[in-house]
């Protein structure tokens, strides 16, 4: 049997290149349960595996794909069948481990979760890890203690997957979610996701900085990091948190401690990658009960394993909006 995957080669002169090949079963890694996949989806970090950056990928050449969704084609693990639907995100597959951009995938069924009631394959590439790891944030926040009274949820790089999503599960869930973009030609949509209001980045940014600004936020989700989470970890109200889960703007943290010291803030960090079994199954029921796939359509976009290149550059340089779909097979 064979199938066909974006396969991305490494030249001794560092330069990395990506094509579509056909290639035998055989070339699957080891696993215990083999996917048909139906869909993926494209993140900031598959764009860093395509383009040779970030230093995820060590061994070549390499299929990339942090999430698939798609079913099952032959298992040794008892807990899944030929035909049942599956869902994988994260545990480092499409980085150290064969990933999605592929017709066929070959896994660990530890990594595996049963297609969430409600959704379907293709809803849950919509959702993907840039959905998940937004519900998780927002569990992580109301487990501090947030409530939809509590005052304003700042989300930092709104236009991006994760972003809007939680811009999204905020307002289903009947909080006022603030929108932080540097993207001014998002505003509509993000105002149809249900952004209460719309920040601009630049304006943002260009307030002068204060060791302790006004506090403004009960709750964060910040998606970028850098400047950005320093500058608004000190304009959170007493006793509130941020969930920070991107480094997009940068990996410093330019601040000091008179936010925790006099307002009891608190930095929770929000993994989505070697998040347990129990609490992906939670998270992704939370998820299906509460997005609305349909309302978030104009924010998908869908290619074929021949586009992923260009589209890798293109989310790379921020110029990505919402969710990128990929089909395998066309």
């Amino acid at each position: 049997m064979s199938f066909r995957a974006l396969v991305t080669q490494k030249a001794e002169d560092g330069s990395v290149a990506n094509a579509v090949e056909t290639l035998d079963d055989s070339r699957l890694p080891e696993g215990n349960v083999t996917v048909d996949i139906d869909w993926a989806d494209l993140n900031y970090k598959d764009g860093l595996c395509l383009t040779g950056q970030g230093g995820l990928v060590r061994t070549f050449p390499h299929v990339a794909g942090i999430d698939f969704a798609g079913t099952v084609r032959d298992s040794s693990d008892g807990r899944y069948r030929a035909g049942d639907p599956v869902v994988l995100t994260g545990w480092r597959v499409g980085e150290t481990h064969w990933g999605g951009f592929s017709e066929r995938a070959r896994v660990n069924g530890d990594w595996l979760v049963p297609l969430p009631k409600g959704l379907t394959t293709r809803d849950t590439m919509v959702v993907g890890t840039a959905g998940l790891t937004a519900m998780l944030a927002i569990i992580r926040l109301e487990s501090e203690g947030l409530t939809p009274s509590s005052g304003e949820v700042l989300v930092t790089g709104a236009s991006g997957g994760v972003g809007s999503i939680a811009i999204a599960l905020l307002a289903r869930l009947g909080y006022s979610g603030v929108a932080l973009s540097g993207r001014p030609e998002n505003s509509a949509a993000l105002t149809a996701l249900g952004a209460a209001r719309i920040l601009d980045r630049a304006e943002f940014l260009a307030d002068a900085d204060k060791p302790l600004e006004p506090a403004r936020w009960a709750g964060v989700i910040d998606c970028v990091g850098g400047n950005v989470l320093g500058k608004v970890l000190k304009q959170v109200k007493y006793g509130g948190s941020v969930a920070a889960l991107g480094n997009t703007a940068g990996i410093a943290l330019n601040t000091n401690v008179l936010p925790f010291l006099l307002r009891g803030v608190n930095l929770l960090g929000i993994d989505s990658v070697m998040q347990p079994y129990e609490k992906r199954i939670a998270a992704w029921q939370r998820v299906a009960e509460l997005f609305d796939i349909s309302a978030y359509g104009a924010l998908v976009e869908e290619v074929g394993l021949e586009a992923l290149p260009e589209a890798a550059n293109r989310i790379l340089k921020g110029e990505v909006r919402g969710r990128v779909l990929v089909r395998p097979r066309e």
